[in-house]
């Protein structure tokens, strides 16, 4: 996946762009991915405390950002 970063007058990282076939392959994959806005499901929430009780126990056990993105990679093609 070939992203493009933007980054704010301080050089910040503020946005990261994809291909728009990969975004595509995403939402089949993954159909609600656009309809992000409004608040969270409880399920939602709690998966997400878990998932940062685990980093806080093990930090070592999150990706970096590559690391992500070729997992990522794996789960598209």
């Amino acid at each position: 996946m070939s992203l493009n970063y933007l980054s704010d007058s301080a050089g910040e990282t503020i946005a990261v762009q994809i291909p728009i076939d990969d975004w595509k392959k995403i939402k089949n994959k993954y159909p609600d991915v656009d309809d992000l806005e409004g608040d969270l499901p409880q399920w939602q929430k709690d998966m997400i405390d878990r998932r940062l009780k685990i980093i806080e126990n093990d930090p070592q056990s999150i990706l970096d950002i590559e690391g992500l993105f070729d997992e990522l990679d794996k789960e598209i093609d």
